[in-house]
């Protein structure tokens, strides 16, 4: 037998969004974490023409800003990937299971 029978005359279901965001992963993934580095850098480059304190303070503050929107946009994108996931494997073909005999004994048979 198999490992993995399909179940016969089993229809797989459409794709609807979850392929359409499926494939579009890859690029929310690199353009959500190049836009705020990009912009990291810019700001950096800008805060090296300007002395003083209050600069180096403003561009560390803005730095762990942009530090912690490419933090949640990372854990934004892997709890969508998951959940486009899952429902790529619940929309995939059927398997069939294998059987579980019943325990026989007092108390464990079914009513019937």
């Amino acid at each position: 037998m198999p490992l993995f029978q399909k179940l016969p005359g089993f229809q797989r279901a459409a794709p609807g969004l979850e392929q359409r965001i499926w494939r579009r992963l890859s690029g929310l993934l690199l353009w959500g974490t190049a836009l705020p580095l990009l912009a990291c850098a810019c700001l950096w480059m800008a805060s090296q023409m300007e002395a003083g304190a209050g600069a180096e303070r403003a561009l560390s503050l803005w730095m762990y800003g942009l530090l912690g929107f490419i933090m949640l946009h990372w854990s934004l994108w892997i709890a969508l990937a998951l959940g486009c996931f899952i429902v790529r494997v619940m929309k995939g073909p059927a398997y069939v299971a294998d059987a579980y005999p019943l325990p026989e004994g007092p108390g464990l048979r079914p009513q019937d």
